[in-house]
């Protein structure tokens, strides 16, 4: 059975961190299941991490559907929140709802995410029909070109008394949890300590209910840019790149594929064959191929807890 937003807030309450990493992949997925982490955010991060974009601002909801999809089947056990992409929940209330319900119906996730303050009335359109929503302030990558750049939030008096007024606000609006990205730490102290919704920090020091990272920056695995909120857990890029280097080696100098990675029979069934001048030579025998189970890679059952 999946984690729960009612079980998130009772983590809050009883003083229990909450864990929260993005990912974008079934494989991927499948790991954090094991791992047990409560809540997966398939960020639109993705990209920019997947997909190579300067920024969020190009994806969209086939995208968003798509990749989210994809981790609802590969982890069974944590509760799954899809993005709202850029321009997804901004406009016209009806094409809101039908966005986020595409999130729950067609890939389903558990939960979705809007960012900013301005959001109230699609925040109250989507929870009274019934679809669980995590806000989003402080540094809201959609709207990065309007802050003119990758800039920490809420870092005067003014700043952040509005921000205090925006959590309020969305709460107020339904939100079951709010994420507060780059924000100064006694600001995410204050604001967690006001709301009786739990928040999820990245970059907002230590005083949050829990803590979100971006997979690729959890994992050292992204070659552009380490940001300061982040602490690789492992160096994956440098594993992937010396497999790739030792895979390359092993083609040239012919140590792969070896006797383990080699399908082949008695020379024998094959006499005929090569002693045919002009071709295959004829025979009458039906095919005897039967399924291998050492060849089968993928597909139904696979997954876990089937």
């Amino acid at each position: 059975m999946r984690v729960s937003i009612t079980q998130l807030q009772q983590m809050k309450k009883q003083g229990r961190r909450i864990v929260m990493v993005t990912v974008y992949d079934y494989s991927t997925a499948r790991l954090t299941a094991d791992a047990g982490i409560p809540v997966v955010l398939v960020g639109d991060s993705l990209g920019m991490v997947m997909l190579g974009y300067e920024s969020t601002i190009p994806v969209t909801m086939d995208v968003m559907v798509h990749h989210t999809a994809a981790v609802v089947r590969g982890n069974t056990k944590s509760l799954i929140v899809g993005d709202m992409p850029f321009l997804s929940y901004r406009g016209n209330s009806d094409e809101t709802l039908r966005n986020a319900g595409r999130l729950l119906q067609e890939a389903g996730a558990g939960a979705v995410k809007v960012e900013g303050a301005d959001t109230v009335p699609a925040i109250r359109r989507m929870v009274d029909a019934g679809i669980p929503v995590m806000g989003h302030l402080g540094l809201t990558p959609q709207s990065v070109n309007q802050f003119g750049g990758w800039k920490a939030q809420g870092k005067t008096p003014a700043a952040a008394a509005r921000m205090l007024d925006d959590a309020l606000a969305l709460q107020d609006a339904g939100i079951f949890a709010l994420v507060l990205e780059t924000v100064p730490a006694t600001l995410a102290r204050i604001i967690s300590e006001r709301l009786t919704i739990p928040t999820i920090g990245i970059g907002a020091g230590p005083h949050c209910d829990g803590q979100v990272q971006v997979l690729h920056d959890l994992l050292g695995w992204y070659p552009d840019f380490m940001p300061k909120h982040a602490r690789p857990y492992a160096q994956i890029g440098d594993a992937i790149r010396d497999a790739f280097r030792a895979y390359s080696a092993d083609v040239q100098s012919g140590a792969f594929p070896g006797p383990d990675q080699t399908i082949d029979v008695d020379p024998a069934v094959f006499a005929a064959l090569e002693a045919a001048p002009d071709g295959a030579p004829s025979t009458d025998q039906p095919a005897t191929d039967t399924p291998d189970p050492e060849l089968r890679y993928g597909g139904a059952g696979s997954g876990p807890n089937r």
